[in-house]
């Protein structure tokens, strides 16, 4: 059990947190959740120890080892990949590494001969003999192939990193777990790998997630910082969300009924107040008026952008015709004669774990990338907005994001650009910050500004979701859906391509594609009977040899 007793946290005189007291105990999974700034990574650094309070403490269980995602990418750099892994539990790692030390020693003494029997006892009770096979599951199951096991980490590209670092703070069922932002940069596969790890996890989990599926698959309950408090609910964010309506519609519910009775009173006491016979009930009315109280009910910190796709022009029937396309990247295929049509209504999700072809492809639709085979046609009623994966290079400038958004409007008017830069949480003098100084939240709300004031009715979008917070990217899915236009994208939020693609399009390590007409939900279901069909098959070969 991990817990936080009575515990403030403040930022110069700003109190981020204020008298918190929450306790997490063994057996469940806890969803922290709350808005961009709210306190959410602070609050795990706090609870790790990373941070200090200003008041209060943090305590756990005596004995339990607690293990945290970490998030730096280049700290194990010259290390092993299954080194790195087998790290997460420092105690083993140190046992072997004394063991070599004492093993490679030309001058075995007896005391070396001692040592090493009281590391062995103990290396075995901590099931060191597994703890390679054990670090080698985990990565497997996250994506990470057997022969990068035994690589340098900093051979390893980012999105591998990533999954190496989860696997080490998984490794050796630690008693408390640390989780900030676990499904970033993880691949789909990857993420419903995580979700059957941690469902199946017995002991303490506390997570920071964007992904409201991810939250719902494996959250027992949820944590929700607002105003530097922290209240606890039994349940996933979905029961979270409707416990809050609920609440909030109960509240106003019941100060509805009490303004009704304060002023039937006010009614009353003016009425009769100077009429002797009726005094001394007016009184008895005054004093029943002062024991109602109405309920306060505080806004949540939370802010919603507004966003809504509208097209100029509908769109025709002719949408985009794609043949044959190739396409190498220093040396490698990544997409491998792809063709396929899109209908007027089709929105597509583009999946699969290669998300170099993805953005790739994306790129080449968007002109920004020539093709080595192959053909593609836009139909000539078609306008289309991207949204790129790497943003860096649109925001490389010294502009406000007033002038910057003016830039793509097609009415060059402050106040009408205001009005979109307000519509997505920048109000004011907002509109006057250097776009280069912004945030990754703010810069991927400006992109989406963009993309708005275009009226284009083909949408591409590579990851729109990362770096936005949940209240954003439940706008953003909510507009998705309500687009009356095409739109291809790629995007690691479950229930995102789930509520908006009607197609998916995966493409294959090879390049190749598959191609349906399904849900995504419907696709992973009939992915998962195909698998389990070919290791049935596997199975009934073997037994037959």
């Amino acid at each position: 059990m991990i817990s936080a007793n009575g515990v403030t946290y403040r930022v110069g005189k700003k109190a981020l947190f204020e008298d918190v007291n929450i306790k997490f105990t063994e057996g469940n999974c806890y969803g922290l959740i709350g808005a961009n700034g709210a306190g959410k990574s602070t609050f795990l650094k706090i609870l790790s120890g990373a941070l200090e309070t200003t008041n209060g403490d943090i305590s756990i269980t005596p004995g339990q080892r607690l293990s945290v995602l970490e998030q730096d990418h280049f700290k194990y750099d010259e290390h092993s990949v299954l080194d790195t892994v087998i790290m997460g539990n420092k105690r083993l790692y140190d046992i072997m590494k004394e063991k070599e030390a004492i093993y490679a020693k030309e001058d075995f003494s007896d005391e070396d001969g001692i040592r090493a029997s009281e590391l062995e006892g103990e290396f075995a009770e901590m099931d060191g003999w597994e703890a390679e096979s054990n670090a080698a599951m985990l990565l497997n199951g996250l994506g990470i192939d057997t022969e990068l096991h035994y690589s340098i980490m900093k051979d390893l590209n980012g999105s591998e990193k990533v999954k190496v670092l989860l696997a080490k703070a998984l490794f050796g069922n630690p008693d408390i777990l640390l989780l900030d932002e676990p499904t970033n940069h993880l691949d789909l596969d990857a993420i419903a790998w995580l979700e059957e790890f941690l469902i199946g996890f017995e002991n303490t989990v506390i997570v920071v997630s964007h992904d409201r599926y991810f939250l719902n698959k494996v959250c027992t309950h949820t944590a929700d910082i607002d105003y530097g408090k922290i209240e606890l609910y039994a349940g996933n964010y979905d029961f979270w969300y409707e416990s809050r309506q609920l609440l909030n519609k109960q509240m106003k519910e019941a100060n509805k009924k009490k303004e009704e009775k304060i002023k039937e009173l006010q009614e009353f006491i003016s009425r009769f107040s100077a009429n002797a016979s009726k005094s001394k009930q007016a009184t008895s009315r005054k004093r029943a008026l002062e024991k109602i109280e109405l309920d306060e009910i505080k806004p949540s910190s939370r802010k919603y952008p507004y966003i809504d796709f509208r097209p100029e022009r509908e769109i025709g029937n002719e949408i985009l015709y794609v043949e044959d396309l190739t396409k190498s990247i220093n040396g490698e295929v990544v997409l491998n004669h792809v063709s396929f049509t899109l209908g007027r209504e089709d929105k597509v999700a583009f999946v699969g774990g290669n998300e170099l072809a993805k953005t790739t492809l994306f790129k080449i639709l968007n002109g920004e990338l020539e093709p080595d085979e192959g053909s593609f046609k836009w139909g000539v009623t078609t306008s289309r907005a991207y949204f790129p994966k790497d943003n860096t290079e649109e925001f490389d400038n010294d502009l406000t994001i007033t002038d910057w958004l003016m830039g793509y409007s097609p009415v060059k008017d402050v106040t009408y650009v205001r009005g979109f830069l307000g519509r997505m949480l920048f109000p004011g003098e907002d509109g006057v910050k250097k776009v280069k100084i912004l945030s990754g939240g703010e810069k991927v709300r400006c992109l989406l500004s963009k993309m708005m004031i275009s009226g284009a009715n083909c949408l591409i979008l590579d990851e729109p979701t990362n770096h936005l917070d949940m209240e954003s990217i439940t706008s953003l899915n909510n507009g998705m859906i309500k687009f009356p236009g095409v739109a291809l994208f790629a995007c690691h939020d479950h229930q995102f391509v789930q509520t908006t693609a009607n197609r998916i399009i995966e493409i294959l390590p090879d390049g190749t594609i598959i191609d349906k007409i399904t849900t995504y939900d419907e696709y992973l279901e009939n992915d998962e009977m195909a698998r389990k069909r070919t290791v049935y098959k596997a199975q009934i070969d073997e037994d037959e040899n």
